[in-house]
């Protein structure tokens, strides 16, 4: 008579993982490491792309699951791309900014594993301050992450430097023979976008007013680390009109602190701000959360980017 033990889950954990090690080791397309011998990093969306690639340098093969023009929180994950996390050396993620490449990470059992959103401190960014309604902008549970918190981190260079300082352990750890290459690429980074910083703090000194307005909640750092304001055209998605209510807070709130400008982006319909600013007798103009680069984006680059919405702030806030 054969009595059937039940399987304990340690046994099962050791039996997935062995399958798993079998799998990686009879297919030729994965590995940690490319043919050449390169650390294979995955990465979420561009900036984490971007940082993976300026820290790996010659070292890394960087593959982005978001591809351009695709808006990142809308991502979904084929099965493929569900593997190559769980044979990558290294993934670069932000928790909390695509559910799916969360529960993609989670099941990966990736070893080395960098969570931009662990690498920095996360603020909330939707709260009343200052009897001012700072709003996480559309209907999206995108604009903010577990708890409330702001994802965006990426768009303050200070806590993007931060960030980076994480990512090139998590690089070190999974290939230590390049890890001095990885500090010296890191040390680099960190030091242009100190620079970049520097170029904010200077632009926006001298200015005719704080607040700006946007489809899209994604400058809360920013707004935050150089003493702005930024108001959302609040709970909205970006294909819906605001109420009759919020288009006249808007009126008073863009006559009492001389607003000039409706920002809206490069991915996401620019309809809602169009219609506003026509409303508000106002001047639209793009404001990139740089969650992706395309042809339409005003820079081939993080750099690129970051530097024309500092004109684009310039601008509307009257910067002297």
């Amino acid at each position: 008579m054969n009595i059937r033990r039940p399987i304990s889950t340690a046994t099962l954990a050791g039996v997935s993982v062995l399958g798993l090690l079998a799998l990686s080791a009879c297919s030729p397309s994965g590995g940690a490491r490319t043919e050449d011998g390169k650390l294979r990093v995955t990465a979420s969306f561009y900036p984490m792309e971007f940082l993976a690639r300026q820290i790996g340098g010659k070292h890394v093969e960087v593959t982005d699951l978001t591809k351009p023009g695709v808006e990142p929180h809308d991502l979904e994950l084929t099965p493929k791309q569900t593997a190559q996390l769980g044979e990558s050396g290294a993934v670069v993620y932000l928790k909390g900014l695509q559910p799916a490449v969360d529960a993609a990470v989670e099941q990966s059992g990736a070893q080395h594993v960098a969570d931009a959103a662990a690498l920095t401190s996360l603020e909330e960014h939707g709260t009343e301050v200052d009897g001012h309604h700072h709003t996480t902008g559309d209907n999206h549970s995108h604009s903010e992450s577990e708890g409330g918190k702001d994802p965006h981190v990426w768009l303050d260079p200070v806590k993007y430097a931060e960030v980076a300082k994480g990512v090139n352990k998590t690089l070190a750890k999974a290939d230590p023979k390049h890890k001095a290459d990885y500090q010296k690429n890191t040390d680099a980074l960190v030091e242009k976008l100190d620079g970049l910083n520097t170029e904010f703090k200077n632009g926006l000194k001298k200015r005719s007013s704080d607040t700006f307005l946007t489809t899209h909640a994604a400058f809360g750092y920013l707004a935050e680390r150089y003493g702005l304001t930024e108001e959302a055209i609040s709970g909205l998605d970006p294909e819906s009109e605001p109420s009759a209510k919020r288009i006249r807070d808007l009126h008073t709130l863009a006559e009492e602190h001389h607003v000039s400008t409706v920002f809206f982006e490069t991915i996401a319909n620019p309809a809602t701000a169009k219609a506003l600013a026509g409303d508000l007798h106002l001047k639209t103009d793009v404001l990139d959360p740089l969650e992706g680069i395309n042809a339409k984006s005003r820079g081939k680059d993080y750099f690129g980017v970051q530097r024309a919405n500092l004109a684009a702030l310039q601008k509307a806030l009257g910067s002297k």
